[in-house]
């Protein structure tokens, strides 16, 4: 008789087996459109991660159900803003959401869409929360956020077993975004690469003349990224 053992080494060794069927992408995929077995599409992209900052510390200090709400409205206005800047969301993690720009204006879109979060935390979802509940006004932290943006060539496969299964992005630009939106270092909370920011139209890099971004660099993989960050807000 077969042991569960069995089944999983059965598992791995049918995935190493299978070849890869590969073609490239017009659009942001859906799961039923990627063959589970072997299925890949590759895709040119850009991947805005939004992630809500202090998490552990909203648990720990604040009733359940305010740290709910707030992680709610995080993600709710988060989805609804990707969205409106044309972009497609792909999943939520916890208290992150990862959105997928694609097509010519794909770099300008999600850097604005970065912006317009960051509005929307700062001038709606901090001070609502603030007038509304006297712990958050008094808590040891502050509502922030960080949000990182990187693009280039992905492979979308699905990942899973049958009936319950999901897309996943292999590629630098979701892990490098999901990195970017790690970073704390407020009042910056926008992060886009170098290729990102020169694939932008100007108007997303000034405002009535003045400059958004500031260009720095961080670490990623033993290589030194070039990236540029923002303090600016962007009324949606």
């Amino acid at each position: 008789m077969a042991t569960k053992s069995d089944e999983l080494k059965s598992d791995v060794q049918t995935i190493i087996n299978t070849l890869w069927t590969k073609r490239k992408g017009q659009q942001v995929p859906l799961t039923p459109q990627v063959a589970l077995a072997g299925g890949a599409v590759e895709l040119d992209a850009t991947f805005l991660y939004a992630d809500l900052a202090n998490s552990s510390n909203m648990v720990k200090e604040l009733d359940q159900r305010v740290a709910a709400k707030i992680i709610k409205s995080f993600l709710a206005t988060s989805a609804k803003l990707i969205r409106h800047r044309g972009g497609n969301i792909v999943s939520f993690d916890g208290d992150r959401i990862l959105g997928v720009f694609y097509g010519g204006n794909k770099n300008t879109s999600a850097a604005r869409c970065a912006l317009n979060i960051n509005h929307t935390v700062t001038k709606v979802i901090r001070p609502k929360f603030e007038a509304q509940y006297d712990s958050v006004r008094r808590a040891s932290f502050k509502i922030q956020h960080g949000v990182g943006v990187d693009t280039g060539t992905v492979l979308a496969v699905r990942g899973g077993a049958r009936g319950r299964n999901d897309l996943i992005w292999i590629g630098r630009a979701p892990n490098l975004a999901a990195k970017l939106s790690d970073l704390r270092e407020a009042p910056y909370c926008s992060f886009i690469t170098a290729p990102v920011y020169n694939g932008m139209l100007d108007s997303s890099k000034f405002s009535d003349g003045k400059y958004m971004w500031e260009k720095s660099s961080r670490s990623f993989l033993g290589d030194n990224i070039n990236i540029y960050r923002s303090k600016w807000i962007w009324s949606p």
